[in-house]
């Protein structure tokens, strides 16, 4: 998520430091120290406001001068598909993971410019309902007034959405059910 200039000011300024301290090269990367960034460059762009698909494209790491110089390196096992002992479970969420990485590899939908349309899977939708989100809620966190309390409870649960709009909807209806009077922390 972080824009392409803040990993080149913080190159310039380790190139400069490491120059002045042992005269050494100013052509070796981040003064020649190792650095290591890690993440998924398929999940998050960094945030340009009001900027264009170009825009954030071309702020991303990928378009710096320091990438020709990275060595990317590509884990390929996925663990999480190792925490259940069905296997009709481990086939399944298999399928679904190979299913996102396809779309994160632009493999899904045809050629594209950026839009494309995906076929979602059938056991994915939500049909047929005049409350979806609701729905969701209840699918993702079931009986969740009887486990509110309980902090395991929300470590293998999560809801992801498009939008921060989606986000405040599905926050604004989840706060609604716990109980008690809502405190709100500014920081």
């Amino acid at each position: 998520m972080v824009h392409k200039h803040g990993f080149e000011a913080l190159d310039r300024s380790l190139k400069d430091l490491f120059r002045s301290v042992s005269g050494a090269s100013s052509e070796l990367p981040f003064g020649g120290k190792v650095i290591v960034f890690g993440g998924d460059f398929r999940k998050i762009l960094p945030v340009v406001l009001g900027g264009s698909r170009q825009q954030i494209v071309n702020a991303s790491l990928s378009s710096s001068y320091l990438w020709r110089t990275c060595k990317v390196l590509k884990l390929t096992k996925k663990l999480r598909l190792s925490t259940s002992n069905d296997p009709s479970e481990i086939q399944k969420t298999t399928i679904f993971a190979n299913w996102l990485l396809d779309i994160g590899e632009g493999n899904v939908g045809g050629m594209n410019d950026g839009d494309a349309n995906l076929q979602i899977p059938e056991d994915l939708l939500i049909k047929h309902s005049s409350d979806p989100i609701s729905e969701l809620i209840e699918f993702v966190y079931p009986s969740l007034i009887y486990h509110f309390n309980e902090q395991n409870y929300f470590h293998q649960r999560a809801i992801l959405a498009p939008t921060n709009d989606v986000v405040q909807e599905i926050n604004d209806r989840l706060l609604s059910v716990f109980p008690g009077v809502e405190k709100e922390y500014l920081s």
